[in-house]
């Protein structure tokens, strides 16, 4: 069992992350039963600062149900619910809580459930994220995980490793992942290029030229809200970059990783292969289920296109993150904790227009690499230099 004290600490830093800066602000708080105790303390939490919480929560076997009762159509699962859309159009904050207990239940539910559900909950994420023109620049957020023993199972990892990643990771002291996160985004300054690769397979460029560094330390700060940069994820520990989305080739190695979306299989040993910032589809391998994941590709593919965006960019490049949370140190397949592993890589397709870049899509899937990439950044100047050496930060 969790200590009281270690979840309010948790709580406490998540009201923080959303960085509430007036009395009154509304913020949507969504978690699974399971975590109904954390709910509450986060709500009480911005309370204290002064905003107006409204948790909203439900059971695996609600969640479930609704898609394995026969009785319960499609149709009206795909009905886009209008109270809601108006709740979210007058949110100033959204904190969501991973909502199952047990991952796995959404594995064998019917897919045409699945796929209305989802294309049902486009019209909040517009708002949530400012899709939209008149939405943006959208509405201030956070993605937070919570332990279980059934999603610890899942991932096939022991609870208490599992419960250090989360609950510890997200327990470090704002300071000092700040002084990291600044450590590792000095190497950066004046990049123009970067390199990485590892002994696993991994071996691409990206171009980060004149795009905003992002150092992830949990706290949404002043600057990131100006900029239009409005949420993360907790735990935190990252630097990242909206890489230029039409530059950048080779190839990524992932060792573990959930199918995001469409199922919640974890696949393993994926290695993509992407050229001029785009994937080729046609070229990703993987050991198992690969299918599931060419059809979430493919299913946010079609839910852009109905969108009507000016240009289709699911495949494109979007995001390049260095991982740096100094308490999680291997990858479990989820990607709240693996795309912060320290001494890790990695890199996204699909949106990027909410942290510095220029696409706007359904699709955001983190691929990490193994937590021992060789990175070489090439600077505006021409000079080349190696920032980190089989996952360690080479000093200045």
């Amino acid at each position: 069992m969790i200590p009281k004290e270690k979840i309010k600490l948790c709580a406490e830093n998540i009201a923080r992350s959303i960085n509430i800066k007036k009395k009154g602000e509304f913020v949507l708080i969504k978690g699974g039963f399971y975590c109904y105790e954390l709910l509450e303390e986060i709500g009480l939490s911005v309370l204290r600062k002064g905003g107006i919480p409204h948790i909203f929560s439900y059971s695996d076997y609600f969640d479930e149900s609704r898609f394995k009762d026969d009785q319960i159509k499609v149709e009206t699962i795909g009905i886009i619910p209008s109270h809601y859309i108006k709740m979210f159009e007058n949110i100033d904050a959204y904190i969501t809580i991973e909502p199952l207990e047990d991952p796995s239940i959404r594995n064998d539910v019917p897919k045409e459930k699945l796929k209305a559900f989802q294309k049902s909950e486009t019209a909040w994420r517009e708002i949530l994220y400012g899709m939209k023109k008149e939405y943006a620049p959208g509405k201030k957020w956070c993605y937070a995980t919570w332990p279980s023993k059934k999603a610890a199972a899942f991932y096939n990892v022991d609870y208490d490793l599992f419960e250090k990643f989360i609950v510890d990771g997200m327990s470090i002291p704002t300071e000092q992942l700040s002084n990291i996160t600044k450590d590792v985004g000095n190497h950066f300054e004046n990049a123009k290029k970067v390199y990485v690769n590892d002994d696993f397979g991994t071996d691409f460029w990206v171009s980060i030229e004149d795009r905003v560094r992002n150092l992830d330390d949990g706290v949404l700060s002043d600057e990131q809200i100006a900029r239009g940069d409005l949420g993360g994820n907790l735990p935190a520990g990252e630097v990242f970059f909206a890489t230029h989305e039409k530059q950048g080739e080779g190839t990524i190695f992932c060792p573990l990783t959930k199918v995001r979306y469409y199922s919640q299989k974890i696949l393993k040993n994926v290695e993509l292969v992407f050229k001029n910032g785009k994937l080729l589809i046609d070229k990703i391998s993987a050991d198992n289920d690969i299918e599931e994941l060419i059809s979430c590709f493919k299913q946010r593919e079609e839910l852009d296109r109905e969108m009507n965006l000016p240009e289709l960019r699911t495949y494109n490049v979007s995001e390049l993150g260095i991982g740096c949370n100094p308490i999680i140190s291997k990858a479990i397949g989820y990607i709240n904790t693996d795309e912060k592993i320290n001494g890790s890589v990695h890199v996204a397709f699909g949106s990027n227009n909410h942290f510095g870049g220029t696409s706007n899509s359904l699709m955001h899937w983190d691929f990490v690499t193994a937590p021992k990439v060789n990175i070489t950044v090439e600077y505006i100047d021409g000079s080349k230099r190696d920032i980190m050496e089989n996952g360690k930060l080479i000093d200045k």
